[in-house]
């Protein structure tokens, strides 16, 4: 561990303990239960949070019903939600500090990152609230001389919102502003791990002056609180980031209402290397991309198919790259890669390091534990794998983790094949100087969203989401807005009725 850039403890006064409540109705609850979180990098409880149970669950979809059917928000203009919405953004861009440091503690993400997070977040709210203004239904005044057919676009309901702890504020804002923006009510249920920057998103919507129960927030576990958020007759819609696993439940519980669900969920994704691509740049996106947030994301490119002309030089860039990605307290702003989200997923990521290597993998960099002066135990080397096999458990699994994995192909046919060789179809890239060869991979590559010569660029008026086993639906974007509207066909006769008439009248 020599080798590796490592950023050591520094000397700062951690705030208190954050206090969270629920919020339901316009006021904050307490629980009779609390729970904490420790922090996974400085080991101390950052923050003390109402624990939701059955009663408060119900009263804040209760809340949330009332609200919606009372048309304080879902039959306002656009106008006044969009004005909601932009203050919200203003109050998120005035507060980015104290949220990130939170999220930080809680999460072991760097700060520097937290704050892109955070900050990024507000220009979702203000995409929204331009869809707010702009969406619009069709009108059709073909149908015949005497009617007139209008499609319009109405809120679906009451939302429920299930966001993970990887990006707690950035997820919960693909999701909230949109939801609220299409005119919908919600019940928030961010992670028991992260919960405290969506209370701090609410105290924002009380201060932009959201009507009561518009938002409702009920802090807790799956059980009882996400269980009842899918199974309950009066909410209209689940949308869920996390895991496969815990995405399939949601949907199988959701079922006895056919309610609808939209889950953005796992992904195992790919960034294929050409022989003539730009390796330099290359390999710094491929470092990038399994670094970014400890590798704890959704969009991690986890595994690369390198040519085989290249793989030794390619690997040789990417292992030297990663000896001076900057580990260690996420305190730091210099800090890109922080703590392991709990010592069970550290424990779990090793755990498919050490059986790869078992089943003949090339431990190139990394494959351990990392110790941090100062800090606490959850830090994990960078990693790179080589030799690795598709059929192997690492190629194929969602590590969640800094850990690299590399695959080797002759043709772009191969490559293609390993790309799509996967249970999962989240995000895929390609490096090459030929954009034949980009056009044909990105038209081929069953996932959601396709990179060619970057990774992991996206803006606000682009739809994210993935096929097969990494979700159902969007987000963000026109088409993610989309998710939160019911279309509804008005047909209307304007004229005398010019029909023969169904039944004869009597002479």
């Amino acid at each position: 561990m020599d080798d590796l850039t490592i950023n050591t403890a520094t000397e700062i006064s951690l705030p208190a303990p954050f206090l969270g409540r629920h919020l339901i109705d316009g006021e904050w609850v307490d629980g009779v239960e609390t729970f904490e979180r420790v922090s996974p990098s400085h080991d101390c409880v950052v923050s003390v949070s109402a624990k939701g149970d059955e009663v408060v669950t119900q009263a804040a979809i209760a809340a949330a019903r009332r609200a919606f059917d009372a048309g304080s928000w879902s039959r306002i203009s656009a106008k006044e939600r969009s004005s909601v919405l932009l203050k919200v953004a203003d109050l998120i861009a005035a507060n980015v500090d104290r949220i990130a440091v939170q999220e930080t503690l809680e999460s072991g993400k760097p700060i520097s990152q937290s704050r892109g997070e955070v900050g990024g977040a507000a220009d979702l709210w203000r995409y929204a609230a331009s869809l707010a203004r702009t969406s619009h239904g069709d009108s059709h005044n073909s149908l015949g001389a005497d009617m007139l057919g209008v499609v319009v676009k109405d809120p679906i309901g009451v939302v429920s919102i299930i966001t993970p702890w990887n990006f707690p504020f950035w997820i919960l804002s693909q999701k909230l502003p949109f939801a609220l923006a299409a005119g919908c009510t919600v019940v928030v249920k961010p992670s028991e791990m992260t919960p405290s920057s969506t209370v701090m998103m609410g105290e924002l919507l009380i201060e932009a002056g959201l009507p009561a129960g518009v938002c409702n927030i009920v802090l807790g576990h799956g059980q009882p609180v996400g269980s009842l958020l899918a199974t309950h007759k009066d909410v209209d819609m689940v949308t869920f980031t996390g895991s496969t696993a815990v995405g399939k439940m949601i949907t199988e519980a959701s079922a006895g209402t056919l309610k609808k669900v939209s889950l953005e969920l796992g992904g195992k994704n790919p960034q294929v290397i050409m022989p003539d691509a730009d390796l330099e740049n290359a390999a710094d996106a491929v470092t990038f991309g399994v670094y970014f947030n400890v590798g704890q994301c959704c969009n991690s490119s986890s595994r690369i198919i390198v040519h085989e002309d290249i793989a030794e030089d390619f690997v040789a860039r990417v292992v030297a790259l990663s000896r001076k990605v900057k580990f260690g307290d996420p305190m730091d702003p210099d800090t890109q890669v922080g703590a392991i989200v709990t010592a069970d997923h550290q424990r779990k990521i090793d755990g498919y390091v050490q059986q790869a290597v078992a089943a003949g993998a090339k431990l190139e960099l990394g494959g351990g534990a990392l110790s941090v002066d100062g800090l606490g135990p959850q830090f994990y080397q960078p990693t790179v794998i080589s030799n690795v096999m598709p059929d192997m458990q690492i190629a194929r699994e969602e590590v969640f983790g800094p850990v690299l994995t590399v695959l080797t192909f002759r043709t772009l046919e191969e490559a293609i094949a390993l790309t799509n060789d996967s249970e999962y179809g989240l995000s895929a890239g390609i490096w090459s100087n030929d954009i034949h060869t980009c056009l044909e991979y990105a038209r081929r590559a069953e996932a959601g969203t396709v990179w060619t010569n970057t990774w992991m660029d996206g803006y606000p008026e682009l739809a994210f989401g993935g096929v097969k086993q990494s979700g159902q639906g969007r987000e963000i974007g026109r088409y993610g807005y989309d998710e939160f509207l019911e279309v509804k066909s008005l047909v209307m006769r304007v004229g005398r009725d010019s029909r023969a008439p169904w039944v004869e009248a009597s002479a």
